[in-house]
């Protein structure tokens, strides 16, 4: 486990009384002692809060990551999580419009979405003249059991950028061992055409692996026993690859925190909102502890090899040679 011995400090803005027309008050502005970036979280809706921001107003957002409510009637503290389809739509398109204005030619949004929504807000970013780069899979293991249907075990990572050619992109940092390389050894990955390193992939969109599991139980990184607490490597992965030291990242329903945790902890400006108080607090802690596993400490694993095909390739190789050998895979046997 590592944390950051120096905690950033954070800048706690009460929510702007948009209706009365005043502007937004905030404390003076708080700057991490090791990097020099800030980090500041509002309080309350983001369509009241975001419209009132110089950094929106002026387009300046490097990287928006929103995981908004899912409409699923989860049992938040405050918020309604069970609209009529139509009203979740009209404030999903509220938000994603005032996301979009706000980013710069350079800059990127993804979303965390389910099936429920993904397909609407793809076409609306289109619409929005806004570029699809891919439509990637969060894929997990442990899946709410179901006999009605297929067990759901997936969230859509919808990943657009502003600009069709000038967004930032960024993937040595998150290259991964190529699996075949991991498994078969194949030196054919040596000799490379992409122009990556010798061994490594960019990764593939479908993200599973060691750490990319729900954040549920005695999971690690859990804090605060929230509902939806996304792994660390997932935000790392999006930050690294889609931002550079010192931009601006915005995350409109910051929630655990995880964004700002990592954010912060990858040297990149950061602006919070969060509708529930409590949530809000909880996050700044987060933040101010800085991440359970040390940024890049995954970097390079693969992280869509199977165990049994690993110990398939090794029982191949020990039984190479021998006639009507087959690889023995019971528990607890060699190889």
């Amino acid at each position: 486990m590592s944390r950051s011995k120096s905690s950033p400090a954070v800048e706690i803005e009460a929510k702007p009384d948009v209706k009365r027309g005043k502007a937004p008050k905030s404390m003076p502005p708080l700057v991490h002692p090791v990097s020099g970036v800030d980090a500041r979280v509002w309080v309350g809706d983001c369509r009241e809060i975001l419209p009132t921001l110089p950094e929106i107003q002026k387009s300046e957002l490097d990287l928006v990551f929103a995981d908004p409510p899912f409409n699923w009637a989860r049992a938040y503290d405050e918020w309604d999580d069970k609209m009529a389809d139509h009203d979740y739509l009209d404030f999903t398109y509220a938000w994603l419009d005032l996301c979009v204005g706000g980013l710069k030619d350079t800059g990127s949004l993804w979303v965390n979405i389910p099936d429920d929504w993904a397909a609407e807000i793809v076409v609306h970013l289109k619409q929005r003249g806004l570029t699809m780069v891919n439509w990637c899979i969060w894929h997990y293991r442990f899946g709410q059991n179901t006999k009605g249907r297929f067990i759901n075990s997936k969230v859509h990572v919808l990943y657009f950028s502003k600009h069709p050619t000038q967004r930032t992109w960024n993937p040595e940092p998150v290259l991964e061992t190529s699996d075949r390389r991991a498994i078969y050894g194949d030196p054919r990955t040596e000799s490379k055409r992409d122009g990556m390193p010798a061994g490594l992939r960019v990764p593939m969109d479908v993200w599973y692996g060691e750490f990319w599991g729900r954040v549920q139980g005695n999971n690690l990184e859990r804090r605060h026993y929230h509902d939806n607490q996304l792994p660390e490597v997932y935000l790392e992965r999006v930050i690294a690859c889609s931002s550079n030291p010192g931009d601006l990242v915005l995350d409109p329903f910051l929630g655990s925190g995880t964004t700002g945790v990592l954010a912060h902890a990858m040297g990149r400006r950061f602006i919070g909102t969060e509708f529930s108080q409590q949530n809000a607090k909880n996050a700044i802690e987060r933040m101010q502890a800085g991440p359970v596993r040390e940024v890049g400490s995954s970097r390079g694993a693969s992280t869509a090899i199977f165990e049994r095909r690993r110990n398939l390739r090794k029982a191949e190789i020990v039984n190479e040679g021998v006639p009507g050998s087959e690889p023995d895979l019971r528990p607890g046997q060699p190889g």
